[in-house]
């Protein structure tokens, strides 16, 4: 029944030579002096603290286990079944413990389970670097103890009538059943009652590069229920887990869904992930700096719902915020600085760590080439902040200093917010005013 959509399409960047040694030399060439001097007077600084909820899953294979119970797992797998359990590409907390509580407890069942990167275009679009991907999250054979299966290869399974084709990584779709695992939260495109979850995984994670690049041409918002769709009633999903993080990014909720269930639980959970979801509480802003940015941090680098969705998908602005300046990539992004476009300013330190191979990928998978314009580099710390801060009134000036987009339970906020902070609820401000301290080569000293 389904032959005629079981050709193989591999990825069209297989095989394409990187071109990253070349752009890396080019992107450490920053200017050795600018025409004019970067400095500008500082403001003071105080640290404040946003209250969040913390409740949090203690053991992750004790919930797994229960989980598993409730929705009657055991009576849909068999003893001998290859089951291919998805691991993604962001950085999920305590990821590594559940895909392992799920192999443990799918071979104590008698069934062979195995890993599949389930990441679309990341890792650089190939097999090897997918794996590298997974293993920086703890995800590797000897810790789950069980193959991983990477592969580009993708299998189509179908079309939507407005001839959208739908894909499937091939070891998946030719497993005896395939158990969905991710995080359901808020996303950096999709708009309204659906965003990442056990939908997306399925849809754009599993249909690899030809998946991902299919739909991002076509239309994400417009294609995205559709595809889910047909590829539920296509592909051998026998259960999903859902996962939920807080405002801290600690495992919240954990979630068995079954097949039938699993739009209403993205759904769901949707709102509940939104209510966790952190915030700055001040707007407008003159100046906010990002320490670090990075893939695991958001699938855009920088969390538009954050900074303003306006700076990822145009329009007017969602939030008024008039520089911001990223200082750092991630280790975990593996050089993928998708999203670095949204920024006014970064350092030299973050443009020399990009592999402008797989940000190139990403892009042009997803579209989103707004996201790989290279902002101004500046050779340090002090001097990208320097200049974020040069329009502006020291006495006056609006600024936030974060770690990153994702953990925003401590601010640093210019004294000009102080007074504003004490009267915002859940906001606490600590200790007295300090100034920004940096090394002898420029690089601040401490944050967030």
């Amino acid at each position: 029944m389904l032959g005629r959509w079981r050709t193989g399409v591999k990825s069209p960047l297989a095989g394409a030579r990187p071109f990253r040694h070349t752009y890396h030399a080019m992107a450490t060439q920053v200017p050795a002096r600018l025409p004019v001097p970067i400095s500008a007077p500082f403001p003071r600084f105080l640290v404040a603290r946003q209250r969040f909820p913390d409740e949090a899953i203690g053991d992750v294979a004790a919930a797994v286990a229960g989980e598993l119970q409730r929705v009657g797992a055991q009576d849909l797998f068999a003893p001998g079944q290859r089951i291919a359990v998805t691991a993604g590409s962001r950085g999920i907390h305590r990821i590594a413990e559940v895909t392992r509580a799920m192999v443990d407890w799918l071979r104590g069942r008698g069934a062979q389970p195995f890993v599949v990167p389930a990441m679309g275009s990341h890792g650089g679009a190939s097999a090897q670097g997918q794996l590298e991907v997974l293993a920086s999250y703890g995800i590797t054979e000897a810790a789950m103890g069980c193959p991983v299966h990477s592969s580009m290869e993708a299998v189509e399974v179908g079309a939507t009538p407005s001839g959208y084709k739908v894909y499937c990584d091939r070891y998946a779709f030719e497993s005896d059943g395939i158990v969905l695992v991710n995080r359901v939260k808020p996303h950096t495109i999709l708009v309204g009652e659906l965003g990442s979850g056990l939908l997306k995984m399925l849809a754009i994670g599993l249909g690899k590069q030809a998946g991902a690049d299919s739909i991002h041409q076509r239309g994400l918002q417009e294609n995205f229920l559709l595809a889910a769709r047909l590829a539920l009633g296509r592909v051998p999903v026998r259960l999903g887990l859902a996962l939920v993080e807080n405002s801290f990014d600690h495992l919240a909720r954990l979630e068995a869904v079954l097949p039938g269930q699993i739009e209403e639980a993205d759904r769901r959970l949707l709102e509940l992930a939104r209510a966790y979801l952190p915030t700055i509480p001040f707007d407008p802003l003159d100046v906010l700096i990002v320490l670090q940015m990075g893939k695991n941090i958001s699938g855009a680098g920088m969390d538009p719902n954050v900074i303003g969705m306006h700076r990822r998908l145009g329009g007017p602005p969602t939030r008024e915020i008039g520089r911001i300046a990223a200082l750092d990539l991630t280790p975990e992004s593996h050089g993928n600085a998708i999203g670095v476009g949204m920024a006014d300013l970064i350092t030299a330190r973050l443009q020399g760590k990009i592999d402008f191979y797989a940000t190139a990928v990403n892009a042009v998978t997803s579209g989103f080439l707004g996201g790989v314009k290279l902002p101004l580099a500046l050779r340090t710390d002090r001097e990208a902040i320097a200049l974020a801060l040069k329009p502006y009134d020291p006495a006056r000036v609006r600024a936030v200093v974060v770690r990153d987009t994702a953990h925003l339970d401590t601010l640093w906020l210019s004294e000009p917010l102080a007074h504003e902070a004490r009267q915002t609820p859940n906001v606490v401000v600590e200790g007295g005013p300090f100034e920004l301290a940096f090394d002898g080569e420029g690089g601040l000293s401490a944050g967030p």
